[in-house]
């Protein structure tokens, strides 16, 4: 059987029970190079630390030899292809992520997302798979979280992706496991938002204002939706491009620009 060169990272941190998770199951297909931030960098998206150097460390985390990095999850990728590994691995995995990544804002401000985004951009075989959990758990990196049920589907579609590739046109899958499966797969689209955003004010001790940035959840969700399969119990696995370009006849945007 073929060992495989699988990059593994997050943006949830070295320590993320949900790591140590993805690292258990990928062992099995080949050499899994861990390169992942030291500390938690959800939400940062794709942003690349062009303005500051990394640092990377390297240290034992749950029985893994780990590549730490002062940087974020897309830092992780470029620095794993380039100097841990030195070439394309065979497949690159975003997670496991600790709580679930949804709808048209995930793909441009999850840290998972979007290294699985860089990922393929530098020519990998991408999968970012996340979880639901309680919000209790979300930033409870070491928690008892069961991830049997993750690892099971991140098993079964690694193995596709190592063995076939993605289909064609896509470039990444965008995983997400409910918290009560039924034990179905969707593949899905994304939804428009997962979000409504409210902002909360609040002063310091010296009378300071200051800003929480939050989201509300949605209530309605469309049927084939990535949100809509979840909350269903489904697993969702919604197949991404890096071509963000808008699908539409060009000669109508020519028309608007001419009107």
């Amino acid at each position: 059987m073929r060992r495989y060169r699988i990059l593994l990272t997050n943006d949830d941190g070295i320590y993320s029970a949900g790591l140590k998770a993805g690292y258990d199951v990928l062992s099995e297909f080949g050499e899994v190079y861990v390169v992942a931030p030291a500390v938690q960098r959800s939400a940062v998206g794709r942003s690349i630390s062009i303005m500051s150097p990394i640092r990377i460390s390297e240290v034992k985390v749950n029985d893994m030899k780990v590549f730490a990095i002062d940087g974020t999850p897309t830092d992780a990728v470029i620095i794993g292809i380039h100097e841990v590994i030195g070439d394309i691995p065979d497949l690159t995995v975003c997670g496991i992520n600790m709580g679930e990544n949804l709808s048209t804002e995930a793909v441009t401000t999850s840290g998972t997302v979007c290294a699985a985004l860089e990922a393929a951009t530098q020519g990998s075989r991408a999968i970012a798979i996340s979880v639901q959990m309680p919000n209790v758990k979300k930033f409870d990196l070491t928690c008892d979280f069961d991830f049997s049920y993750a690892k099971e589907v991140l098993s079964d579609i690694a193995q596709r992706v190592l063995r076939k590739g993605l289909p064609k046109g896509v470039d990444l899958l965008n995983v997400n496991i409910p918290l009560n499966p039924n034990g179905k797969i969707e593949i899905t689209r994304l939804a428009r938002r997962m979000y409504s955003i409210r902002i909360e004010k609040r002063y310091d001790p010296r009378g300071k204002e200051y800003y929480w940035i939050y989201g509300i959840e949605v209530e309605d969700a469309d049927e084939g939706t990535d949100i809509y399969a979840l909350r269903r119990g489904s697993v969702s696995i919604t197949p991404l491009s890096i071509d963000l370009t808008a699908r539409v006849d060009f000669e109508d945007v020519k028309r608007w620009l001419n009107d």
